[in-house]
């Protein structure tokens, strides 16, 4: 049977979204009494539009919020270091607050919005399995809180690389993957493919992964086409910090 037509998306978001991005990685916001419904995963698809996700706000109760992310597809992520970047300036603009906290299913995120801007996360614990070989590609499965594998190699290769492990059978949950090529001590070049997305500009969960598979503790920025992600790994735990704005 031959495939049907994608259907076309809107570019602009309905009215009652608003437009976000956190180092090029673009989302809707919108807050669940806002639409008097729970979004569904149909819907969720028909307003993602050409954004990267959408994060909904289930709730808020002073300095925290509870969210949903979903990717454009239709399915939810069980975390996003950007999108909850995000969700943390939007609370933090709502409530006046410089701390907050944003709860995406079992974990809970705290966030400081410093004084340059920057929205700097505590996101948690990170586990990095062993190096595997896979259909002849070198990885390093990394946990964040959801799945990613990092290739060591040229970023270029995201094309190729990133849709087959996303898919592969050895991944029956479908996963996220970069491919990083380490340019100094505390630095690494990355491109990202997101599970349910494909390529976009960063990623923080995947700036985590990335930093936790190549140096394994320390500072690392980690530069994606999108821009740059500085993460702090420590005792098995990560801090991201970066931009993250309103564009509409």
């Amino acid at each position: 049977m031959l495939a049907s037509a994608p259907i076309a998306r809107p570019v602009r978001p309905p009215a009652k979204y608003s437009s976000w991005q956190a180092a090029g990685n673009r989302y809707l916001l919108v807050e669940r009494a806002e639409l008097g419904a729970a979004l569904t995963a149909d819907a969720a698809r028909e307003a993602c539009g050409d954004a990267d996700g959408i994060l909904e706000v289930l709730s808020t109760a002073g300095d925290t919020a509870e969210i949903v992310i979903w990717n454009p597809d239709g399915s939810q992520a069980e975390m996003s270091g950007n999108g909850t970047r995000i969700a943390a300036s939007w609370l933090a603009e709502r409530t006046g607050r410089e701390r907050v906290r944003i709860r995406v299913g079992e974990r809970e995120v705290t966030a400081l919005v410093r004084a340059d801007g920057l929205v700097e996360q505590e996101l948690g614990p990170v586990e990095v399995g062993p190096l595997e070989v896979v259909d002849g590609i070198e990885l390093v499965p990394v946990s964040v809180g959801n799945p990613h594998v990092v290739v060591v190699g040229d970023p270029g290769e995201i094309g190729r690389i990133g849709p087959l492990l996303e898919t592969h059978s050895r991944f029956p949950g479908r996963t996220n993957v970069q491919v990083a090529r380490v340019d100094a001590p505390g630095r690494v070049t990355a491109r990202v493919w997101e599970r349910g997305v494909g390529e976009t500009a960063s990623s923080g969960t995947s700036a985590v992964a990335v930093a936790a598979a190549t140096h394994g503790r320390g500072s690392v920025v980690v530069c994606f086409p999108g821009g740059e992600l500085t993460v702090r790994l420590e005792a098995g735990r990560a801090t991201l910090t970066g931009p993250a704005e309103r564009i509409a």
